[in-house]
């Protein structure tokens, strides 16, 4: 249900989002500390500051109070990625393919007896594998193995 919410309102606000010529990265409904946050999630080559994420929030405001299949009392956050984003979607992974990433798996990996770690991002492969590069070595892991995937801040 609340990734249907989100989705629902992914499709909704898109147009309004694009239509300011930013990225529409993504929208989550999350419940945190018995709070709901609906979190539109933007990005811009330029980067995302305090007056872009106003201004997307007073456009869409309408739009969603407008649709009003949001059952519950929740906050509207318009927010930027941020500098150490976590990926989620396939085009972030070919976009930022070269990049360092931090790496958290549900286990520990056999061969590098750890389950969090940096590497360089290389992509996804044909079948959806994440692709890292750990010096000279290469792995795959499938996406259910990772519990999160973010860019590295890098200084």
């Amino acid at each position: 249900m609340k990734k249907n919410i989100a989705q629902r309102v992914e499709e909704k606000i898109r147009p309004s989002v694009e239509g300011f010529g930013y990225e529409l990265v993504d929208v989550e409904y999350v419940k945190e500390a018995g709070v709901y946050y609906l979190r539109v999630i933007i990005d811009h080559q330029n980067g995302i500051g305090l007056d872009e994420c106003e201004k997307v929030s007073r456009e869409i405001n309408p739009i969603l109070d407008e649709e009003d299949y949001i059952e519950d009392n929740y906050f509207l956050e318009v927010c930027s990625p941020g500098i150490d984003r976590v990926l989620k979607k396939d085009k972030e992974f070919s976009k930022y393919a070269g990049k360092t990433v931090e790496v958290k798996l549900y286990k520990n990996d056999e061969d590098l007896k750890t389950k969090q770690f940096e590497a360089e991002l290389i992509g996804l492969d044909q079948d959806g594998m994440v692709v890292i590069s750990i010096g000279d070595t290469e792995k795959k892991f499938d996406r259910k193995e990772i519990a999160q995937i973010r860019l590295a801040v890098v200084f």
